[in-house]
């Protein structure tokens, strides 16, 4: 692995016939008077509809995105934050700021997919929520959007009643309809109530009547019974959002899961009939995959640079172990409102430059900021180091690269046949009064940030 500051040399991935090929990562500028290739681009589209003059497409990474809408909380929630009256420090710098210079940013770098690593909404990604939030700032790359959801698209969170991922789904796969072309919608039980371990925040009594999503789309599948709800006393019907999904970028295979497993049936078990049959799928997915490179992203990191490991970033090293497995390249992750790049890893967390999977967090799409951990925690009797599975207390110290808890942003993944460039660049910086820990690589002259660099993949042990 090499990192470099500016530009870089990119004939490593290319093949002995290409010629050596330099460029800037963050310009990723697009030739809108040809198709690439020299030939005039007759019909003059622009992006996305135009090829651009890139030798590689470009993914762009994020997460953890879309503030509440309105300046207070719905009736029946707790004050928390919104859009309009964040918390303090964030008062001088709405939410709305935040997420709209990470979309102009993505717009700024025109890539050929989107994808966003879980939490684009908040606080419980109801449906309103994402037409009155999400959809202003990012909807406008929503046909190039390849998701991935939160714990905020299915959990109770902040005083509110969670709604299994209903929103999430409904908003990129569709919902119902009745015969007057109203949305067919269905009140749902709490799916994440108290008897649950790991549900988080208290839910509020008022329930949330959603649209029903339709049952394929965007998003993955989402089937229309069997949930958590179904048994729950309340009563309501609750779908299985299960919402994983592959596809291929260039010369790329890229894996879409779905980690909120505390309310599916199952629960957050490797054994659990929901999580399990996550697991078969992913072995199969990967057992079909041929491609030299693969990437594989989901929400809640397994190594978490704000020291803020969950039970569902330790499920996801079942994750780990089938991709490792398989040879895969990369795991990018949101929830840890930040940006960090790990060394490569193995699933147990040991250093493994030959064969590791390296992990980034890009939870820097608008919301709220979390400080950088890399020293061990002990402010309080009750506290516990949680930087990995094995409860290493130097683990960050010994296997982050790179970080920073100061400043919204957008990574942007250049993908070539062998191998990958990273370019994190950050859109706008927290409010000055943010007390985030440090920052590596040290901030430019002109108060942004900027991590770039540039890795081979492993090649997939299934390749023809």
């Amino acid at each position: 692995m090499t990192v470099i500051g500016g530009r870089f040399r990119a004939a490593l991935f290319m093949g002995a016939a290409a010629s050596v090929l330099v460029f800037a990562v963050g310009a990723m500028a697009q030739n809108q008077n040809s198709n690439g290739d020299g030939s005039p681009n007759f019909n003059n589209n622009k992006w996305p509809y135009a090829k651009t003059s890139r030798s590689a497409p470009v993914l762009a990474v994020v997460g953890d995105v879309s503030c509440e809408p309105g300046d207070t909380e719905p009736t029946g929630e707790s004050a928390h934050e919104n859009c309009l009256t964040p918390k303090s420090p964030y008062t001088s710098t709405s939410l709305w700021q935040s997420q709209e210079a990470t979309a102009n940013q993505i717009e700024a770098m025109k890539p050929d997919l989107v994808a966003i690593v879980g939490d684009l909404q908040y606080q419980v990604g109801q449906y309103s929520d994402f037409e009155n939030s999400y959809d202003l700032t990012y909807g406008a790359f929503k046909m190039i959007t390849r998701p991935a959801p939160g714990n905020h698209e299915f959990y109770d969170e902040h005083g509110a009643t969670g709604v299994a991922g209903y929103g999430y789904f409904s908003y990129f796969n569709g919902f119902q309809i009745n015969t007057a072309g109203q949305p067919i919608t269905t009140t749902l039980a709490d799916p994440c109530p108290s008897s649950m371990t790991g549900c988080g925040y208290p839910a509020a009594t008022t329930p949330n009547p959603q649209p029903i999503p339709r049952a394929d789309g965007q998003a993955g599948h989402f089937e229309q019974t069997g949930g958590v709800g179904s048994t729950v006393p309340a009563g309501g019907t609750v779908g299985v959002g299960d919402g994983w999904y592959s596809y291929d970028l260039g010369s790329w295979h890229i894996i879409s899961l779905n980690i909120e497993c505390e309310t599916q049936p199952g629960g957050c078990s490797p054994t659990g009939s929901w999580f399990a049959a996550e697991l078969e799928w992913l072995k199969k997915d990967l057992d079909a995959n041929h491609s030299a490179c693969t990437a594989a992203y989901w929400h809640q990191p397994t190594f978490s640079a704000t020291n803020g490991i969950t039970e569902e970033g330790v499920t996801a090293l079942a994750f780990w172990q089938l991709l490792y497995q398989y040879g895969a390249d990369l795991v990018l992750n949101g929830h840890d409102h930040l940006y960090a790049r790990y060394q490569p890893l193995d699933p147990n967390g040991t250093p493994d430059p030959r064969k590791g999977i390296r992990e980034f967090i890009v939870g820097t799409g608008g919301e709220t900021l979390d400080p950088i951990v890399i020293t061990p925690v002990t402010s309080g009797a009750n506290e516990t180091n949680l930087e990995d599975p094995t409860g290493n207390v130097n683990f960050n110290a010994q296997n982050l690269q790179a970080y920073t808890g100061y400043y919204w942003g957008v990574m942007g993944l250049t993908l070539y046949p062998n191998g990958y460039a990273w370019d994190f660049e950050s859109a706008l910086a927290g409010p000055t009064a943010l007390s985030n820990g440090p920052t590596l690589p040290a901030p430019s002259a002109n108060g942004g940030y900027s991590d770039k660099g540039f890795g081979t993949c492993h090649g997939s042990p299934n390749r023809w």
